[in-house]
């Protein structure tokens, strides 16, 4: 085994990982977001928080299926 083919497993390890922790920060900015709107243009459920977080959840996880797809198609 070479050293290049250790390594490639341990760089797909850490991307996913990095990947994993920009998805979590980015939904977490998200309701953020939406609790300083809320406190800044009150209403009665919280609507911009709910909001916010829902278009982070979307946001992160269309950015997780473009980095995956990325990285499936390097390795082929």
């Amino acid at each position: 085994m070479s050293k290049d083919s250790k390594k490639k497993p341990l760089n797909k390890y850490i991307r996913f990982t990095g990947i994993a922790l920009q998805m979590g920060l980015t939904i977490y900015l998200g309701s953020l977001l939406g609790e300083w709107l809320d406190q800044k243009y009150p209403n009665d459920n919280q609507l911009y928080v709910k909001i916010c977080t829902l278009v982070a959840v979307f946001g992160a996880m269309l950015s997780v299926i473009i980095q995956v797809t990325n990285l499936t198609k390097n390795d082929d």
